[in-house]
């Protein structure tokens, strides 16, 4: 009996065990969509005036209008988009009336000539954001060489002598030529836990099988030799 038995609670412990791991992940899925989908509400919600003293957390996604005049240095920061291949973020100081702004003007090819900045005065609707590029694999930015690889908001502005504060476009008018907006949106947020949630199932199911099969091969009869 013991021989049957002990086998038997080990194999209904670890089916509970990664049963509740799967359950776990597909409540963890429910809260990431909600996360989701007050980050997508925000983003297309109707755009405020730019915040006196902005908050990294509480404003981020913010829909904001402005109204200047570009000036200055553009900023390139390395991308890469899908089908389309390694190009440059194009950052740029924003002269308004509470102060320059980095605005993130949109995206052009490596191989695509430097667009000149519009002249006169830009109405750029968008989104305040405080992105979060960089990893432990991120190079240092070439800021001699103008060569940037994230989008480090205090560091851009210090360069271009801005208010540490970026607008990510979603529109300029008037439309620049060759520079395709990349507004912000909640497609890099990862949500793995649909996912994690197949495989715990899954492992549950076969270690559901196995704990059969080794009882099913407890149970036979041995044959004598």
């Amino acid at each position: 009996m013991l021989r049957i038995l002990a086998p038997l609670s080990f194999g209904i412990a670890g089916i509970a065990v990664l049963l509740w791991l799967g359950t776990w992940q597909l409540e963890r899925l429910q809260w990431k969509q909600a996360i989701l989908a007050d980050i997508d509400a925000r983003i297309a919600a109707a755009p405020l005036p730019v915040p006196t003293t902005p908050d990294p957390v509480k404003d981020r996604y913010q829909p904001v209008a402005l109204q200047g005049q570009f000036a200055g240095q553009t900023l390139r920061v390395l991308v890469s988009q899908k089908q389309i291949g390694a190009g440059y973020r194009l950052i740029t100081a924003l002269d308004t009336e509470i102060g320059p702004v980095l605005v993130d003007r949109g995206f052009v090819q490596v191989a695509a000539p430097m667009p000149a900045l519009p002249v006169g005065q830009v109405q750029v609707a968008g989104n305040l954001h405080w992105p979060d590029d960089r990893n432990s694999a991120t190079p240092e930015n070439d800021v001699a060489g103008n060569t940037w690889f994230a989008r480090d908001v205090a560091q851009m502005a210090a360069q271009l002598q801005t208010r540490p504060l970026l607008v990510v476009a979603r529109q300029i008018s008037p439309a620049e030529a060759g520079v395709t907006p990349l507004p912000v949106d909640s497609s890099a947020i990862p949500n793995d836990h649909l996912n994690y949630a197949i495989t715990w199932y899954s492992l549950a199911v076969v270690w559901a099988a196995m704990t059969l099969y080794f009882l099913w091969r407890n149970r036979r009869p041995k044959t004598k030799a």
